[in-house]
């Protein structure tokens, strides 16, 4: 068997170390890191899609804590796997069923493809000034332009406009750069740095807000330091997946390569999960076993309704 292909590195430069002063700094430091994401995302890792999954949860954690609730990344997964069919996900589940749907859907701006998450996951009405930035954006992403430049102003366009938006604007933006690069799928990276510190000034440490004083700065610093943690990300996903693959053919339980594969493809699998191949206790064994082997992790805690992940 071929060695899997080591995932692209951001080079030592192009990560943020202090106060970048001037744009252009910014700006070239948030170019060679994006560089470097595209050539991880242009490979299509097996685990490409748990990978997007982990990062859209970052997102939606930092999502729900900007608007003043409580749950962490844990919280938001135990809710959204453990959920019955049919129960409302509320506020913060919908948050995180907004960046999960960007890290799985086939890229597009249109206000048909955005109208839908607006008004379900974001709570928005739609009006025509929502439609008219989201019509600019889709416009802009044919543009030349660099897309770091093209996100600080899409989403100061959607804050501008309706300032309710604001978290809609930073899912917006992500969808726009993965327009600019070509990407199939989305990679869920701005929201995950709003509470870092590219994203505060003055003496009071206060938040930029869209369009405010330094916020072309702070989205360029924001999109550097992204990109170098979700490469981080990535090759510390690959070394997870590598074990996976490595005891994959020693599975004997029919299924199993169906359960490989959603552990490969998402954040996380229930280990009740069942289908007509394997029932939920051979499922709990087949976990069980994966774990032994230090193939999967458990990443609850708890001695019942676990879920299992890369």
């Amino acid at each position: 068997m071929a060695a899997p292909s080591p995932v692209p590195k951001i080079p030592v430069w192009a990560r943020p170390r202090g106060l970048m002063l001037h744009d252009a700094d910014a700006a070239y430091a948030a170019g060679a890191a994006l560089n470097s994401l595209d050539n991880l995302v242009r490979q299509d890792f097996s685990w490409a899609g748990a990978w997007r999954q982990r990062l859209a949860l970052q997102c939606a954690a930092a999502a729900v804590n900007l608007t003043g609730r409580r749950e962490d990344e844990s919280a938001l997964r135990d809710a959204h796997f453990l959920r019955g069919m049919g129960d409302d996900p509320g506020p913060s589940g919908h948050l995180l069923m907004a960046w999960r749907r960007l890290a799985s859907r086939t890229t597009n701006c249109d206000a048909e493809s955005v109208r839908p998450v607006a008004e379900l996951h974001f709570g928005l009405h739609w009006d025509h000034a929502l439609a008219e930035v989201v019509a600019n954006a889709e416009d802009m992403g044919v543009s030349s332009r660099p897309g770091p430049v093209l996100a600080a102003e899409i989403a100061a366009a959607v804050y501008r406009a309706r300032p309710d938006a604001e978290l809609l604007g930073f899912w917006l933006v992500d969808m726009l750069l993965a327009q600019k690069f070509r990407w199939p799928v989305p990679v869920p990276l701005l929201m995950g740095q709003v509470s870092s510190a590219v994203f505060k000034s003055g003496e009071n440490r206060k938040r930029i807000r869209p369009g405010g004083e330094g916020w072309a700065r702070a989205v360029f610093l924001a999109y550097a330091t992204a990109a170098a943690e979700a490469c981080d990300l990535g090759a510390d996903l690959a070394q997870r997946a590598a074990k996976l693959a490595a005891v994959a053919p020693k599975l004997r339980a029919k299924g199993s390569a169906d359960v490989v594969k959603l552990l490969l493809s998402d954040d996380a699998v229930p280990g009740s999960w069942s289908s007509p191949k394997l029932s939920a206790r051979g499922a709990r064994r087949l976990f069980d076993r994966l774990g032994e082997l230090g193939a999967v992790r458990e990443l609850t805690g708890r001695p019942t309704f676990r879920l299992y992940g890369l």
